[in-house]
Formats: C-alpha cells, sequence, structure tokens
C-alpha cells in the first residue's frame, strides 16, 4: 500500500507539471545564446580551440531564476526506479525555490523515436535547458543535437548518449562497476567449476554495462565458472521469468544469476520458485521490492543479494548541475558518476 501511495502523489505531481510545460518565459530566454554570441566572439579569440564553445558555455550564466524554464524526460513511469528519478528531480526543483510551471517532467517508454519527440516538443515551448535518460544511447543523440543546436542546453542522466558532445553534464550511476560488483557476488555465492546465468537487457546502455562488467569480472576473476547469458529480457519481468524457465530446464544445475534490473530479478525468482530450484538471485537497482522479497522468509532463500543504485540521488545530481550551469556557466565535470552498491538482508535490517 505504501507504493502505490507514494506513485500516486509523485503520478499527480509529474501531472500538474506536465499541464504546465515551458511557458513564455522559457521562449524569451531561450533566444538570448543567439543574440550574445556575436559579443562573446572577442575574447575568444585569444584560444581558438573554445571559440566555439565559449557562447555555449556562458550563455545562461547569471540568468534570472524566474526565466528558467527546464525539460526532463525519464526513462519510463512504470519502473519504480525512475519513479524515484522523478522524485528526486521534483525534490532538487523545490529545494531552488522553483515553481512547478517552470519544470516539466515526461517520460519516453525507453524508446528513442519518443525521446526525440519530447525534446522536440521542450524545445517548441521554450525549454533552455533539458535532460533526458537516453536509454537507446545512439538513437537520442540526433535530438540531442537538434537541441542544442537551437540554443538549448543539454544534459543527461541515467542512461548516457553515445556521443556527448553536445552534452553539458551527465550524472548517473556507474553501470560497468555495478556490473563488476554484480560478478563478485555471484563469485562469493558459488564455488569453482558452478554454473552461473546473467539475464540482460541489451538494450539500454546502462544494461549493457552491466552485463559486460560482469562477464569482464567472471573472465579475470573466475574463470573456471560456466556462464549462460546472451538473452534480453526487455525491462519486462514475464519476459525475464520465461529465460528463467528456459535457463532451469537445459541447465537445472545453475546455482545462481545476476540478472541487470529489479524486474528481471522477480521474473526470475518466480521461475525459481516454481521449479523447486534452489538458484540464487542479485538484482540490480535496490528498488523497495528487492528489500520486501529478501526480507520475506520464503523469498528471502533466493532473493540474497542486491546492487544497489541512488536514482532519487541522480535526480537531484542533474538538477545541482543544470542550476550551476544557469548561475555560473559552469559544472563540476562533464561526466560525474554515482558508484553502486552490494548489500543483504542483514544489511537491510
Amino acid at each position: 500500500m505504501k507504493k502505490k501511495i507514494v506513485s500516486s502523489l509523485l503520478a499527480v505531481t509529474l501531472v500538474a507539471a506536465m499541464l504546465a510545460g515551458c511557458g513564455s518565459a522559457g521562449q524569451e530566454q531561450a533566444s538570448a545564446p543567439a543574440e550574445e554570441a556575436p559579443a562573446e566572439e572577442a575574447p575568444a579569440e585569444e584560444e581558438a580551440p573554445a571559440e566555439e564553445e565559449a557562447p555555449a558555455e556562458t550563455a545562461e550564466a547569471g540568468g534570472d531564476l524566474a526565466d528558467i524554464q527546464w525539460g526532463f524526460i525519464v526513462g519510463s513511469f512504470e519502473h519504480v526506479f525512475y519513479q524515484n528519478v522523478a522524485a528526486g528531480i521534483e525534490a532538487g526543483c523545490k529545494e531552488l525555490g522553483l515553481d512547478e510551471s517552470q519544470y516539466n517532467i515526461t517520460d519516453c517508454n525507453l524508446e528513442a523515436e519518443k525521446a526525440t519527440n519530447a525534446i522536440e516538443n521542450f524545445t517548441a515551448n521554450g525549454c533552455n535547458s533539458i535532460a533526458l535518460a537516453c536509454n537507446d544511447a545512439a538513437g537520442c543523440v540526433p535530438g540531442i543535437d537538434a537541441a542544442a543546436a537551437a540554443g538549448v542546453n543539454m544534459f543527461n542522466f541515467d542512461s548516457k548518449a553515445a556521443d556527448l558532445t553536445n552534452v553539458i553534464s551527465f550524472v548517473g550511476t556507474d553501470n560497468y562497476q555495478g556490473g563488476v560488483i554484480g560478478a563478485q557476488e555471484l563469485i562469493r555465492l558459488t564455488e569453482e567449476g558452478d554454473t552461473v546465468a546473467i539475464i540482460g537487457n541489451p538494450e539500454s546502455v546502462s544494461t549493457q554495462d552491466r552485463e559486460q562488467g560482469c562477464l569482464d569480472t567472471l573472465e579475470k576473476e573466475a574463470p573456471d565458472r560456466v556462464v549462460i547469458h546472451g538473452n534480453n529480457y526487455g525491462g519486462d519481468a514475464i519476459k525475464a521469468q520465461e529465460i528463467m524457465e528456459t535457463i532451469l530446464i537445459s541447465n537445472p544445475e545453475v546455482k545462481a544469476v545476476f540478472t541487470v534490473g529489479d524486474p528481471a530479478a522477480t521474473g526470475a525468482l518466480a521461475a525459481i520458485k516454481a521449479a523447486g530450484s534452489s538458484c540464487l538471485i542479485i538484482g540490480f537497482d535496490g528498488n523497495p521490492e528487492a528489500k520486501e522479497a529478501m526480507l520475506d522468509a520464503e523469498n528471502g532463500k533466493y532473493w540474497v543479494s542486491e546492487v544497489a543504485q541512488d536514482p532519487e540521488n541522480i535526480g537531484k545530481g542533474i538538477v545541482e548541475q543544470m542550476y550551476k550551469y544557469y548561475t555560473t556557466g559552469e559544472v563540476d565535470d562533464q561526466i560525474i558518476m554515482i558508484n553502486p552498491y552490494a548489500f543483504t538482508a542483514e544489511d537491510i535490517k
């Protein structure tokens, strides 16, 4: 019931923000870079390589907070992780004292085309800064580049774009390191010669990185383990359940499975219990359902470890970088990684 209440409150807040859009104040601010650019070319002449970047870097420095019009595009409101990212964005904007009419949070259903459409809509409605999760790393780049060319300051969070040329700052989990941690948990929970599995999702760059980090670490630190991988659960728990069922039919001896997202762990849990297997699960995200399962007397026999992200701080972090750029023309770094970590039921207790 607690999850439903939180999700409902978030949905109401997000709908209110979406109705507001990026209003006319944002349109006035978005036109400023084009008018100011010629005046900034002179000081840039001293350092030729910086000439093209100078106008963009100082476009909003010292801007009036009343002129802020920001757009945010998360992966999918159906995922608890992105609900929490959105909650962090909301909290960050409120801490700055922004009115709900000054920021708009939407999702793209993990699709590049919808993300691009959202970028275009935000740009047309006068947003002067846009931040998005690039679940399709390459597919989102044309939309980012087009908005940047139109004078919009582009930011990226959670899933990194394939090309960061026009991205001012990225904030997200070090997903490759998360895969390294997942592999170390597989090694800790199994013995030499055991069969282990990975339920992956190659449709997203973040989950690609998790799987690759796991594979590289197993190859380096435990080459004796037999590894089953190369599947795609596509963010769907039911699909993950089917994949786990197939794995258990052909490899009933599998000792542990690393899932690149909590929906996959949920699906794997159902399949393992139905098959009467003792296969152990390492999840990834740190969502509330993971903690509930790990603390449950029955489900906790299988779901024994979790690699956690910090979605709310990812949301707050991207807001902080957008604000810093808006007020100073600078960011802390172009790439800001937040380290994941593993925990067990004992850690939760």
